[in-house]
């Protein structure tokens, strides 16, 4: 199994991060949280088109370039560091995996490629987010009808496709269907994050196409998949409010020295970079266990708890170790903050990762 990355892989995080460095500086992200689409079209189609990374991940077989879940969280992590908003996580992460882990072959050939240059932005529609047992209560589809609400669902407004998974008589149903389709409401949710556009979808006896059949088993490897994804984009995130807080204790003057001087605040920085580090390895670890089919079946819900509370730590010290700063609406360490707060429940919370995670090591046991 792999450990590291390979120079290519740091080769190829260089290009990520560049491009995201020159589109998604703070001054953008705060424009694009202010607008109704919440991203860039035209940066959307330069991400898809001309660095490809919409297609990373994806097989060659459908358009895609053939690399996996390392690949995916390079990307991930940089755009964590510099929140890129748009709806590559909602169209390439969520409703690909959900593609190609239980569509048919006629549905990943229709659906994928076009996913895959950004040319059709899609959105997986959960019922629960917080846990996959809890997937297909409140989505049901009979005879070619859906019916139910999705309190949230991520770029559901950008989106043109929606990819649903609901509850059926004999378990759950993988559908497909126009945002535009008969029946479909959709409706803007304000958020405490709003780099990250969410909303409400319903279906009221919508019609829709059944695109393949999932297995609760199926469901939590996808569960897996998209929590080591987010995982990536948290330590992007907590890594940046380290390394922002860090210099800015070397510029920031107190009593005729930089406040970095101070014993106490080097333990803190010095804290925090442990707690990034070993989120960071943990989080690099599931990602090299999922690309090898092996590893321990919990790493995916350990990654994903480290992370989110690494990246609330980090954005709360980077708060406090602002001062009165921190906490204004001008200084720029808020975006990080509401990201890592919506970041920590998404998914499920740490506490509920920990108990499924235990469920896990005691199965294995």
């Amino acid at each position: 199994m792999q450990t590291e990355y390979t120079e290519d892989q740091e080769a190829f995080r260089e290009v990520v991060s560049r491009f995201l460095s020159d589109k998604s500086q703070p001054a953008m992200v705060r424009e694009l949280m202010e607008s109704e689409e919440g991203f860039d079209s035209q940066v959307w189609q330069q991400l898809c088109s001309e660095v490809g990374l919409s297609a990373t991940h994806f097989p060659e077989a459908y358009g895609g370039f053939g690399f996996g879940p390392v690949e995916l969280g390079i990307i991930a992590e940089e755009m964590g560091r510099y929140i890129y908003c748009g709806p590559f996580f909602a169209s390439c992460v969520m409703a690909g995996y959900a593609l190609l882990a239980s569509a048919s072959e006629e549905a990943k050939a229709s659906l994928l490629p076009e996913i895959a240059t950004g040319s059709t932005i899609a959105t997986l529609v959960l019922d629960n987010l917080n846990s996959p047992a809890l997937v297909g209560e409140s989505l049901t589809a009979r005879e070619g009808r859906l019916s139910g609400n999705a309190p949230l669902v991520v770029d559901a407004q950008n989106a043109s496709t929606l990819i649903v998974i609901a509850g059926e008589a004999s378990g759950l149903g993988l559908y497909c269907l126009a945002t535009d389709a008969t029946g479909v409401q959709i409706a803007a949710v304000e958020a405490l994050d709003s780099t990250r556009k969410l909303a409400s979808v319903s279906f009221a006896n919508a019609d829709v196409r059944k695109i393949g059949d999932i297995s609760r088993n199926t469901l939590e490897q996808i569960w897996d998949y998209l929590c080591v994804a987010l995982a990536h984009e948290m330590i992007g995130g907590a890594q940046h409010l380290l390394e922002s807080t860090v210099d800015y204790t070397k510029v920031r003057y107190q009593f005729g020295r930089p406040i970095g001087s101070f014993q106490s605040l080097k333990h803190r920085c010095a804290d925090l970079l442990m707690e990034v580090e070993f989120a960071k390895a943990v989080t690099h670890h599931a990602a090299f266990c999922l690309a090898a089919g092996d590893g321990e079946p919990y790493v995916a819900s350990m990654a994903k708890a480290m992370a989110a509370d690494t990246y609330m730590k980090a954005a709360k010290e980077a708060i406090q170790m602002r001062g009165g700063i921190g906490f204004t609406w001008e200084e720029d360490t808020h975006l990080w903050y509401k990201r890592a707060k919506s970041s920590e429940v998404f998914l499920g919370t740490p506490a509920m990762h920990r108990e499924r995670m235990m469920s896990l090591m005691e199965e294995t046991a």
